[in-house]
């Protein structure tokens, strides 16, 4: 599953809310937020642009470091 490091995240609420981002794109399934090490894993099909996922979670008040 590709992973991604997301900055902002240190709750629960954070969590629900980038998996709620980034499941309103067609083709993401599968979400898992890890809070301790500010991971995000998923699956989807097809591949979605780095751009597009970064978007949505910055509109979610989330930021996406670049790894």
């Amino acid at each position: 599953m590709p992973e991604i490091k997301v900055k902002g995240m240190s709750c629960s609420h954070c969590a629900a809310a980038v998996t709620k981002a980034l499941e309103s794109l067609p083709g993401i399934s599968a979400v898992q937020v890890d809070l301790s090490s500010g991971t995000v894993s998923y699956q989807s099909a097809p591949p979605i642009a780095a751009e597009e996922l970064a978007r949505i979670i910055k509109a979610a008040g989330y930021e996406v470091v670049a790894g």
